[in-house]
């Protein structure tokens, strides 16, 4: 009976995370376009038809119709369902590890930020600022719900990053984008100083293998630029669930 409970907690956030994830999508394609996410229906961007509720169904419409446009046949990206997935799978991982609580609420807003902020970057190497004022702001409210996290820590996380970034970007003109480094003192104040250098290091070697990647492929001279919020977005939803206690099991390898 315990088991069937869950499974039914567990369904039930799923489908919830993949219908905001599918507001998600809407989010990605709209707010680099300067279009009113809060105004005027779903449509097609191939042939501007309006979308009717039969073809919004998160995951299901995309598989009855095949991937294509009800109207013009036009092929739908692979990104909307994925998008919508990754929405359930969050929402999912936001219960597992604060249950039902307002810092699963919290936990899940501030993954789909990101998820938003790694996908636009994606697709115009560029962050919104109005983005991380969702992140900064949501860093504000976690104050509250993750009174565990110091001030102190807060305010170190806030800077330990993205100063030197902001130094470095001085240093080297567009080494890093403004995007970047707003991003990280947002997510630092918010995951405080040993989370915060735990998803830097994800997004630094995640984002470092992609790079070698696309030089060895030669997709990029060694000049040229390319997203990294996607790679830091990574990071600081890893350092969200469990940025802590993987610093500390690090930490632990190498007693002093």
């Amino acid at each position: 009976m315990v088991f069937i409970a869950y499974a039914v907690i567990y369904g039930l956030v799923f489908l919830t995370g993949i219908c905001i994830g599918s507001f998600l999508n809407v989010l990605i394609y709209r707010i680099p376009l300067g279009i009113s996410v809060s105004r005027g229906r779903s449509f097609c961007p191939g042939c501007g038809n309006t979308l009717q509720a039969r073809d919004m169904v998160p995951l299901v419409s995309f598989l009855v119709l095949r991937g294509s446009c009800r109207f013009c046949g036009k092929k739908i990206s692979y990104r909307y369902p994925l998008v919508e997935s990754l929405g359930g799978v969050l929402a999912m991982m936001s219960v597992f590890f604060f249950w039902l609580t307002w810092q699963a609420l919290l936990v899940f807003a501030v993954t789909c930020i990101l998820l938003v902020i790694a996908f636009i970057d994606i697709d115009t190497q560029e962050i919104p600022d109005r983005l991380n004022i969702a992140l900064a702001a949501a860093a504000v409210i976690s104050v509250f719900l993750f009174p565990d996290i110091t001030m102190i820590s807060r305010i170190i996380g806030c800077f330990e990053v993205a100063l030197p970034m902001l130094l470095m970007d001085f240093i080297i003109k567009d080494s890093f984008g403004g995007g970047d480094i707003k991003l990280c003192a947002a997510c630092g104040f918010l995951l405080g100083w040993r989370a915060m250098l735990t998803g830097t290091f994800i997004g630094i070697i995640t984002g470092g293998i992609y790079a070698i990647w696309l030089l060895a492929g030669r997709k990029k001279g060694r000049k040229e630029h390319f997203a990294f919020g996607p790679f830091l977005s990574l990071g600081m939803t890893v350092a969200v669930f469990a940025g802590t206690e993987i610093w500390y099991g690090y930490a632990g390898m190498f007693p002093l």
